[in-house]
């Protein structure tokens, strides 16, 4: 059960972006993959115009969807299809969401995150401050969906810093975890490789972290080093900088093995309060 994560440098040019994503997945799908992540933004980061862009996507007359589609089919491949900006289900004129699409080898979508958690931070680099709740809305569920190398569960990027959203996911019987991202430079260096070997030992999960890595429109540089971890916390596969796809395994008799020999699910003893506004759990 192979899967792999794509890691990439994206730019403004969307037709640009595709055709380098296109190459990667080649490259996946040409290893053995039944599965890739892409990063976040794949197509679109430095873009300043979400909303229509996702509008364009939701009458069916942007690139990218047929793209993805087109993609999974020929190349026989599940793909995450990292983030795309897309307005709520049914409502072509809202605020988009960052969102995560999972699409099976028929080209058919099969599941969709809206990521929960937007980067609204200050930090110290080049641009100084993020907030990408002016360009985006908050997602309202958490998502599981069952696919070729196991039960999945999605997150994309700044949700890496939020245990409870992952401890759900494993409740919801995830056994691999989804992070494409585009951390910055500063936050990566500091926070970025903890952060997912964390929620792949908690979870004891896998955790498949597809990165953006290089320096894109406006100055922005981010951090790269795409990771695969595996339950024990292990580094599987990692690409520091430029473009890749890294693959690894699934050993599902193994992640059995540590977490019967482990049970954290069962001595968990903290159970978060009940929230009027707790997102919802779909198992697909």
């Amino acid at each position: 059960m192979s899967f792999a994560v794509i890691q990439m440098a994206s730019q403004d040019d969307i037709a640009a972006n595709l055709q380098q994503a296109r190459h990667l997945l080649e490259q996946a799908a040409a290893g053995g993959a039944r599965l890739a992540v892409l990063p976040e933004n794949f197509a679109t980061l430095g873009r300043r115009d979400a909303g229509a862009i996702g509008r364009q996507e939701a009458l069916g007359e942007g690139p990218v969807l047929p793209w993805l589609q087109r993609a999974a089919r020929d190349l026989d491949l599940w793909i995450v299809a990292g983030t795309l900006p897309l307005p709520p289900q049914g409502q072509p004129e809202g605020k988009p969401r960052a969102c995560s699409l999972l699409v099976d080898e028929q080209g058919q979508f099969v599941a969709r995150y809206d990521k929960l958690h937007l980067f609204d931070v200050d930090v110290s680099d080049s641009r100084g401050r993020y907030r990408e709740s002016d360009d985006y809305a908050h997602g309202e569920h958490v998502v599981v969906a069952d696919t070729p190398v196991g039960r999945l569960g999605l997150t994309v990027c700044y949700d890496l810093r939020f245990a409870e959203l992952y401890g759900a996911l494993r409740d919801a019987g995830a056994e691999l975890i989804t992070a494409p991202s585009a951390f910055t430079r500063v936050t990566g260096a500091a926070h970025w490789e903890v952060l997912i070997r964390s929620r792949a030992i908690e979870t004891q999960c896998y955790v498949l972290a597809a990165a953006q890595g290089g320096v894109h429109p406006g100055g922005r540089e981010t951090y790269g080093h795409s990771l695969i971890v595996d339950p024990w916390g292990r580094k599987l596969a990692e690409q520091a900088h430029g473009e890749a796809a890294l693959l690894a395994d699934r050993d599902a008799a193994e992640q059995a093995t540590i977490r019967e020999r482990m049970p954290v699910l069962r001595h968990k003893r903290f159970f978060a309060a009940a929230e009027p506004r707790q997102p919802d759990v779909e198992i697909l």
